[in-house]
């Protein structure tokens, strides 16, 4: 058997692939229609126009509910085998941040930053403030878990992640809150330092976000999944 389907491997895998292949496929789509500038654009941007619009829209979708299934699958994994370790509730003060994140990201994917940006910009700042705090509690559970049910080599990889993600979020939300306008096309300014520094952090929170699920893959060789169903006459 291959090592991606051991257990529910695939989940975080499909994941991590899914979500990467739509910022990139969706920024070269809109580099080649010129709709963005080549040096980080917002990854917003990049899905602000057809046909990448519609692209962005359906992959990022897709990629939200492959987020809630992983997100959920570890909760319960947390919470059959660790529980007398972690703590319940901050499993489901996790798995809640976890799956407002994967909500926030579905709005993002539906409202264009050019058509409803009171909107995105909302579910945008939801979608990066939950996501970090979901791989910060989750990092904390980790280290709680270790050394029965967690390894060094993934708490100290689940740190790092956390650590580089909460430092890019702070520095996206304050350059990005000193940015006065919107737009596709920047030309060289002080405020455009501030842009390429606000999207340059956005890269990094979004892949510090999805990357975090490659560490689940060695709980997940172990784990399996079984839906029940009851039927009462």
């Amino acid at each position: 058997m291959l090592w991606f389907m051991e257990g529910i491997c695939f989940l975080p895998v499909f994941m991590v692939i899914w979500s990467s292949c739509t910022f990139m496929i969706s920024y070269i789509v809109a580099l080649l229609r010129h709709d963005v500038d080549i040096i980080f654009p917002y990854i917003s941007d990049t899905g602000t126009n057809p046909p990448e619009s519609g692209i962005f829209g359906l992959m990022t979708t897709i990629s939200a509910f492959a987020g809630i299934a992983t997100i959920f699958a570890r909760y319960k994994y947390v919470e059959k085998i660790c529980e007398a370790t972690t703590g319940s509730r901050l499993n489901c003060i996790a798995f809640c941040f976890g799956i407002i994140s994967c909500l926030g990201m579905c709005f993002i994917a539906t409202f264009q930053e050019t058509q409803v940006p009171s909107v995105h910009d909302l579910a945008g700042l939801t979608f990066f403030v939950s996501g970090v705090t979901y791989i910060v509690l989750q990092s904390i559970i980790s280290r709680r878990m270790y050394p029965y049910w967690s390894s060094r080599s993934v708490c100290l990889s689940q740190i790092f992640i956390s650590a580089i993600s909460v430092i890019a979020a702070v520095l996206m939300i304050i350059c990005g809150v000193l940015v006065k306008s919107s737009k596709l096309h920047w030309e060289i300014h002080n405020e455009y330092i501030l842009h390429v520094v606000s999207a340059v952090s956005e890269w990094i929170v979004s892949f510090g976000f999805v990357f975090f699920f490659f560490t689940y893959i060695r709980e997940f060789k172990k784990v399996t999944l079984k839906l029940k169903v009851s039927v009462h006459y």
